[in-house]
């Protein structure tokens, strides 16, 4: 342990410093999630930033499709005692205000991404459900997150190529989760085999021109739901929130377990449904982020002061072997258009979707 700057804020959680977190969790992590994109849908980026305090590490990307090409750029490094320092490499994340504006900043780096932009808060905050799952009487997963919707301002650079973005019409969301879940210790050498792999998972934050939504299911084998949330949110300066109840159907592409199409229903208490319909463009790989990457998986352990570049064609890749993908969307609400994304993991049986096998795709 090592007293830090943080511990001059009156934040403490624990009898420790900072730089201990509360349990011994090898996966225990902390990360920073942003997306955006352009009032046409045709540019799309992601950012992710994590700490893993008891693996010692810290990693970032900023990834970007432009033209059918996902760009990334990506760090990693020994975490150190500073939890403050949220820097990777090019990459860092800087709170400029609380719960409103955050900066993040992609120095020059050989792989061609630059990037000085703020998101700028659209909307409140929501906590969503404590997300808490078993696998038989092991926790794997036990954490919260908080997701907010925005706009961008400032510049990204590919190649030379300048995109200004102004908070007005370039949107996109963030998030902020912290706790346990599968991340770079997952590998446990010796225990016995778990029950087979399934993950059903559904999270889509959309930004329309006087509203913004949340909805997110994750659900069993059965279809019996251990994870659900809905939030229908006006933005600033009369920001608001309501909680809706959540249900949806998906059409999936034929030979894949992407959508061809979606709809999904958000239910207040009192008011009328709202209704959603998804147009998906294209798929942004997640992998480009590190969620299942087989080298720079998070919290994966690749070298003091490491720095990567690499690209996905994205009519290239494959479906099934993609399954974590965010497909940016086009979508409506009675009148209203807006954009946004609709991310999936669809891994092993789901009764309510039809699929019976670990990677059986739609008809």
């Amino acid at each position: 342990m090592a007293i830090t700057p943080a511990d001059d804020y009156l934040i403490h959680q624990t009898p420790y410093t900072v730089d201990r977190v509360f349990t011994s969790d090898r996966n225990f992590y902390d990360r920073y999630f942003f997306n955006g994109y352009s009032p046409d849908a045709s540019v799309y980026f992601g950012v992710a930033m994590g700490q893993y305090p008891n693996l010692g590490v810290t990693d970032a990307a900023f990834s970007i499709v432009v033209d059918g090409r996902q760009r990334v750029v990506r760090a990693s490094k020994r975490l150190g005692p500073d939890r403050m320092a949220a820097a990777v490499g090019p990459i860092a994340v800087e709170v400029l205000r609380p719960l409103h504006d955050l900066r993040v900043t992609v120095a020059p780096n050989p792989y061609g991404i630059e990037a000085d932009l703020v998101f700028h808060a659209r909307s409140l905050p929501v906590e969503e459900p404590h997300f808490f799952r078993m696998a038989g009487n092991v926790p794997v997963m036990d954490y919260t997150r908080m997701t907010q919707h925005g706009g961008w301002s400032g510049t990204i650079r590919v190649d030379g190529r300048e995109f200004t973005l102004d908070p007005a019409s370039w949107w996109g969301s963030r998030d902020h989760s912290w706790g346990i879940r599968p991340v770079g210790g997952r590998d446990l050498r010796g225990a016995p085999p778990r029950q087979p792999p399934q993950f059903f998972w559904n999270w889509a934050p959309l930004n329309f021109p006087d509203l913004c939504t949340l909805y997110t299911v994750s659900e069993s084998a059965d279809g019996a739901r251990w994870h659900q949330s809905g939030v229908i949110l006006t933005p600033y300066p009369d920001a608001a929130m309501t909680e809706a109840a959540v249900d949806y159907r998906l059409t999936f592409k034929s030979g894949t377990r992407w959508l061809q199409s979606a709809v999904i229903t958000l239910a207040p208490a009192n008011g009328d449904p709202l209704e959603i319909t998804f147009e998906p463009l294209y798929p942004f790989l997640m992998k480009g982020l590190g969620y299942g990457e087989p080298a720079w998986g998070h919290g994966m352990w690749v070298g003091e002061d490491a720095v990567d570049g690499t690209e996905y064609i994205l009519s290239q890749e494959q479906p099934l072997q993609n399954l974590h993908v965010q497909q940016v969307s086009r979508v409506r609400a009675g009148s209203r258009e807006g954009l946004g994304v609709f991310e999936l993991i669809v891994l092993g049986p789901h009764a309510p979707t039809g699929f019976k096998d670990l990677l059986d795709p739609a008809p």
